[in-house]
């Protein structure tokens, strides 16, 4: 990771947009970007290797040259923080658990574990 501040700008639209590094445009080499700032600190650009951008930036930033976060220890930290009980109890109510499919029970797991993760997930009167 470069310590030294370098002169960014991003102009996009949806389909095309072009991406300036002290003053040079990188457009071609890179597929996209993350930038994010915390107030009052200096904003953090990472690029990825050709052309997708949304925003338009312009202004100092630390830029870092790297692949995509990984997953695993988000999923992990979501994992531990389950309550087994109430996960077991919540897929065993679940409408979609008893369809007769091989692995129905794991299948109805997954699904809840996907809505939860996302957000979607409606709470359902467990009783007993």
């Amino acid at each position: 990771m470069d310590d030294e501040l370098h002169q960014v700008r991003i102009t996009a639209d949806q389909a095309a947009g072009a991406v300036a590094l002290d003053g040079r445009d990188i457009s071609t080499a890179i597929r996209g970007y993350q930038l994010q700032q915390v107030v009052g600190r200096e904003a953090e650009l990472v690029l990825f290797l050709a052309p997708m951008v949304k925003d338009d930036f312009e202004g100092l930033a630390r830029v870092t040259v790297g692949a995509p976060p990984d997953p695993g220890p988000a999923a992990a930290a979501f994992l531990q923080a389950m309550d087994a009980g109430e996960l077991e109890r919540q897929v065993m109510a679940r409408h979609d658990l008893m369809d007769g499919g091989p692995n129905e029970y794991t299948r109805a797991l997954l699904r809840l574990l996907v809505e939860w993760a996302s957000g979607k997930w409606q709470p359902q009167e467990v009783t007993g």
